[in-house]
């Protein structure tokens, strides 16, 4: 009898319930997308740094983890040093450089050779390696979204560049082109950002590493083994991504929680007359409250499914339209968008139901 009644209720005012519906729906696709897409680009720079096939990583004391914000400090002959090892198979340095102009992305200058011995040569699937200093790599996602070709030109750091080759998705980044012709570029002649090391047998990983931390000069430096970088690469260790996924997440719920208010206030308001016939047939405030609620997390659910379905399909369009972007959309933060919903939803309607539950009966049915 409940449930009939709260059905009809909800079609009886079917703009308001719709609105409220898309309200919630908004609240949690923007959940999900924002946190899809942090996570997204995270765990896709995290897979490319995983596919270089290093080892270790060195990067300069002081120099923030996410590659490409720290410039080019360290000097490159760090690499002859370390290369002299024991158990050392071989270093290679990177200058990783963050390129803001049209999309943010980071732009690899490498020493071809050394590169390639890291985890193997690039795979091309058209072209070959570079040739001259304003030669570039380009994966075939960053093809295929700007529809480049093999002997186009493209511009990079005000500088053009020919188009040698472009290979498989998956070693770093999107773009390389000569550690040289990065330098020059960037200011950081005989400098670099990263050196990769590749050691013999995966045993030695730890005594490299100490080994490297031994060298006079070393001891500051930040030597990671992979799966140590890649722990780091989470929305709470990136700097400013946790606090702005927790105002997101803030600006949701205060969405949901006025349009909730909204609704549900209004609804007690034209709903006086038949709150007062309620109570005078025996209701308890209790029944009130939660007929009120049993509405409001209706109307939440309805949104959370039309949010989930909406994120999906969002993604799916972002994916056709720019293959470069990733945007993971976790069972988990789906649970967590659920709950902030209701949470938020529930915390509308509380005070409009309290309201609903306190109104006399015989003022209620005097109501007009």
């Amino acid at each position: 009898m409940m449930n009939r009644m709260i059905v009809s209720n909800l079609v009886h005012r079917p703009l308001r319930s719709v609105i409220s519906i898309v309200a919630i729906a908004v609240e949690v696709s923007l959940i999900l997308l924002i946190v899809g897409l942090s996570m997204g680009i995270l765990n896709d720079s995290a897979q490319r740094t995983l596919g270089v096939g290093a080892d270790l990583m060195i990067m300069p004391p002081g120099s923030s983890w996410l590659q490409g914000l720290g410039g080019a400090p360290a000097p490159i002959g760090i690499a002859d040093k370390v290369a002299a090892l024991p158990h050392v198979q071989a270093v290679s340095p990177v200058v990783a450089q963050l390129n803001t102009a049209g999309t943010l992305e980071v732009i690899y200058g490498i020493d071809l050779a050394s590169f390639e011995k890291m985890g193997g040569p690039f795979r091309y699937l058209s072209g070959g390696p570079l040739q001259g200093p304003n030669d570039v790599l380009v994966d075939d996602y960053f093809a295929d979204l700007k529809k480049v070709h093999v002997g186009d030109r493209i511009e990079i750091f005000n500088q053009e560049f020919r188009v040698a080759g472009i290979v498989l998705h998956g070693k770093g980044a999107r773009k390389f082109v000569p550690i040289t012709t990065l330098q020059d570029l960037t200011g950081s002649k005989n400098k670099a950002s990263i050196f990769y090391v590749k050691v013999e047998d995966p045993k030695d990983i730890e005594s490299v590493k100490q080994a490297i931390l031994a060298i006079p000069g070393m001891q500051q430096y930040h030597v990671r083994s992979m799966p140590e970088y890649l722990s780091l690469m989470t929305v709470r260790n990136t700097p400013g991504l946790s606090t702005f996924i927790d105002i997101v997440i803030g600006v949701a719920v205060v969405i949901g929680f006025i349009v909730i208010f909204q609704a549900m206030y209004t609804a007690v308001m034209e709903r006086t007359r038949e709150i007062g016939i309620l109570k005078s047939m025996g209701a308890s405030k209790l029944y009130i409250v939660n007929v009120i609620l049993r509405e409001t997390i209706l109307l939440a659910v309805a949104g959370i499914l039309l949010g989930t379905a909406a994120s999906f399909l969002a993604r799916a369009g972002l994916l056709a339209r720019f293959p470069t972007t990733r945007v993971e959309i976790t069972g988990d933060w789906v649970l967590r968008a659920t709950l902030i919903a209701i949470t938020g939803a529930i915390l509308g309607a509380i005070y409009p139901a309290l309201r609903a539950a306190q109104k006399d009966p015989i003022d209620a049915l005097a109501y007009e």
